[in-house]
């Protein structure tokens, strides 16, 4: 009887990968949709035209551009006007402390969030000023001058006390750029900062709460509250979390997520601290393959000269 154990083979290995095709690849296509990176390079948002004034921008930034009403600037020593569960009560999240806004978002992004905040954010959507739907940041309208000269002039004054954009950690982009709003359980951190450890479970519980009544207003704002990264990473992959850093809109159409505006350099820096924050054994682990493969290749060797001198010598 002729051996039919081949063919029965070449049967099941073609119904398998066509089921494997059929549930990850194909299934993987038709729910997840591919979206292009844009370059974080914000087309369509127009160009800066003006060189910018520092000097006119610090008096803009402190007075007649009214920032410092709501945002802390650490770094020159101007706190932050109200504590973050409530200001984030007032506007739906605390608004960023601009020390650093200089070197983690882009620059024409920045000019126009001053001009336009619902426009540059891509949340026009949810705020539709013909309806009475004001974004909780009013729009820079000038100080009686040349509004783009003025708006480049405060976009300079930023940049001038930020840090080195090179200087800018994974961390420190994570928490510019997405900690407001998301927590990251992993590493203690809520959108209220790192959770301290406490000697009394009093105070814990009244950070928790601090935390809860921020999350509230935070959900209330935004529709639900933003997930917690912590895994993000690894069961979305880093392609989706930039792409959505970059545009929201283009992976989650009418998501009340606003576009975040970092510069390229900020994304993947932020794509490096959720990497980390999900696997937090990567570097050692990567580490350890790189020397089993040294050891795999040295043995190799070996055998074949131990083979060749086994087969030298029955010959």
């Amino acid at each position: 009887m002729k051996n039919k154990e081949p063919l029965i083979l070449a049967v099941v290995v073609v119904f398998s990968l066509i089921t494997y095709y059929l549930v990850e690849p194909f299934a993987h296509h038709v729910l997840h949709k591919h979206v292009e990176s844009e370059g974080f390079v914000y087309a369509d948002l127009p160009a800066l035209t003006k060189t910018g004034n520092v000097a006119n921008g610090k008096e803009l930034v402190m007075g007649a551009g009214a920032c410092t009403g709501c945002h802390a600037v650490e770094a020159v020593g101007m706190p932050a006007a109200m504590e973050p569960q409530m200001a984030a009560a007032s506007y739906g999240v605390n608004p960023p402390d601009l020390s650093n806004a200089g070197a983690i978002y882009d620059a024409k992004f920045l000019a126009d969030l001053i001009k336009n905040p619902a426009h540059a954010l891509k949340v026009a959507h949810k705020f539709d000023a013909t309806k009475g739907q004001a974004h909780p940041m009013a729009p820079f309208s000038g100080a009686g001058g040349d509004i783009e000269q003025e708006v480049a002039d405060m976009v300079a004054y930023l940049q001038s006390i930020a840090i080195k954009p090179e200087a800018v950690t994974p961390k420190i982009a994570f928490e510019n750029a997405c900690g407001r709003c998301h927590a990251l359980s992993y590493e203690k951190w809520t959108q209220l900062g790192e959770k301290p450890s406490f000697k009394y479970k009093k105070d814990a519980l009244a950070f928790d709460i601090k935390v809860l009544e921020y999350e509230d207003s935070l959900k209330a704002y935004m529709g639900k509250l933003p997930p917690d990264l912590s895994m993000y990473i690894r069961s979305r992959g880093e392609h989706f979390i930039s792409t959505l850093i970059e545009n929201p809109q283009n992976q989650l159409e009418g998501t009340a997520m606003p576009r975040v505006g970092v510069t390229a350099q900020t994304a993947e820096k932020v794509i490096e601290y959720l990497e980390d924050a999900g696997d937090t054994k990567r570097h050692e682990r990567e580490e350890i393959g790189k020397n089993v493969m040294i050891y795999i290749v040295i043995f190799a060797i070996f055998a074949l000269l131990w083979k060749k001198q086994v087969w030298k010598e029955l010959h």
